[in-house]
């Protein structure tokens, strides 16, 4: 089978991985398939940031952007890939077992541990502060440099009969590829494709009227008031911010385990998320006023880690929030989106990178199983048949994977209106409203962990035992 992957991001990249370790391998053949990831910018890790241009530091690359975390269902994924994998990428960040909310005077609305206590839970993972190149960087790694080809791509042509067609942009002979698996992001290519009748974008990416910013302080300076182990969210009438030690200490025995908070590193990570109403032009941003804005904004602040960041601070970089609409379909005809390309979730959710390795998983296994049905010799596979596997497999994927990514994301949508401006009898009815939802921590708890403690290699194998 011939796949090709568009998009070397965190999905772009998790998803070939899923794929190389889970489909069955042809009896005459040394490769199991043939999987191509095209990517518009370079990737190879070789490139020093002292060397980056605005060609390396695309969000395709995931080379920029700040703090995310990995919530403990997508840590499993990772676990079950591969588990050296997941030592990696645990290593590149900080565990944490508790988040704190608070005001912006410092006073605390209400905390919440990150992980279910119960001994019969098979001891689940903590929550993962990280950064987007910290992740994407483990995952890149284990790709040969030689399957992600540096290209982009013009356009993606299904073809219900035969192979799909991917066109590039430099006019090139377009490839055709089986599968066709859409990682390319909010703004991607691949997107175009389920929907050909359309002259434009039917689904176009929207701003949230939301921007974020971010950086790092000195560890030293503030870790007599920054509890280890703590993800910390401060809420306020004009704005948001969060931090935490973004990396374990290098001497802690423990660095690479996602089960223990470790002594922290020599850094914390912060960032903060406020409302601007139009979309701001990267390209001719003023920084400097930027990061005077910032200072502006939040000079009232009393919560004790905000001021110390608003003293030092010094904005680089702007990140608006994109998202995508409902799209009424992930997959037609042997091209399948992932990740953002899919659903791309604020970054309230807490779980954009996490749902796109639930995505690739269930993906990679689903598609496994239907070339495994019926098929003693995987190179004999008709092409129709192949074909029909494949649909089979998508199409499961999208029943299984949409309704659990809308709930989420309706959900995310609440908590992210919570970062817009408000006047201060708004903003005094959140911290009440705040302080009520921490009187009942169990519900609030158990609410969260329907996501944080879901597996979704549990559901696809009911699927499968379905089918057989």
């Amino acid at each position: 089978m011939k796949i090709v992957i568009v998009g070397a991001g965190i999905a772009g990249c998790a998803a070939y991985l899923e794929l190389q370790k889970h489909l069955p391998r042809p009896t005459k053949s040394d490769e199991p398939h043939e999987i191509t990831i095209y990517e518009a910018y370079n990737t190879k890790l070789s490139i020093t940031a002292d060397e980056r241009t605005e060609e390396h530091t695309h969000s395709s690359t995931l080379l920029v952007g700040g703090g995310l975390g990995v919530a403990p269902n997508g840590l499993n994924v990772l676990k079950r890939l591969d588990e050296e994998l997941l030592k990696d990428v645990v290593r590149g960040g900080y565990v944490t077992t508790i988040s704190n909310m608070k005001n912006k005077n410092g006073w605390p609305l209400f905390s919440m541990k990150s992980a279910s206590s119960d001994e019969n839970n098979n001891n689940p993972p903590h929550m993962l502060a990280t950064s987007r190149h910290s992740l994407w960087t483990a995952l890149r790694g284990r790709i040969p440099d030689h399957h992600i080809i540096h290209k982009r791509i013009s356009q993606v042509l299904v073809r219900p009969d035969g192979r799909n067609l991917i066109h590039f942009v430099d006019n090139t002979p377009p490839v055709e590829a089986d599968l066709v698996i859409g990682a390319d992001g909010v703004r991607g290519i691949a997107k175009r494709a389920l929907f050909p009748d359309a002259e434009e974008d039917p689904y176009p990416p929207n701003y949230e009227g939301l921007v974020g910013v971010g950086g790092f302080i000195p560890a030293a300076d503030v870790k007599d008031i920054v509890e280890p182990g703590s993800m910390n969210f401060v809420f306020g009438g004009n704005g948001f911010f969060g931090y935490f030690f973004s990396e374990s200490s290098m001497s802690a025995a423990n660095r690479d385990s996602p089960y223990h908070v470790s002594d922290p590193g020599d850094s914390l990570a912060w960032w903060s998320t406020y409302e601007i109403k139009e979309c701001p032009d990267l390209k001719t941003l003023d920084m400097d006023d930027v990061t005077r804005q910032l200072r502006e904004r939040y000079a009232n602040w009393k919560e004790p880690v905000v001021k110390k960041v608003i003293q030092s601070l010094r904005v680089k970089n702007m990140y608006p929030t994109w998202t995508l609409p409902t799209l009424p379909t992930w997959e037609r005809d042997g091209v399948v989106l992932v990740g953002d390309a899919a659903h791309a979730l604020p970054s309230s959710s807490g779980q954009g990178s996490s749902q796109a390795l639930e995505d690739v998983e269930a993906l990679a296994l689903l598609l496994a199983h239907h070339l495994h049905m019926g098929n003693a010799r995987l190179d004999e596979v008709a092409p129709k048949a192949q074909k029909n596997a494949i649909k089979a497999a998508a199409s499961q994927y999208v029943n299984l994977r949409q309704p659990h990514v809308n709930a989420i994301l309706e959900s995310a949508q609440k908590i992210q209106n919570s970062k817009r401006e408000m006047g201060i009898l708004k903003e005094y009815f959140m911290y009440g409203v705040m302080k009520i939802m921490g009187l009942f921590p169990g519900l609030m708890s158990n609410q969260i962990r329907i996501v944080t403690e879901y597996n979704i290699a549990d559901d696809v194998a009911r699927i499968i035992a379905s089918d057989n």
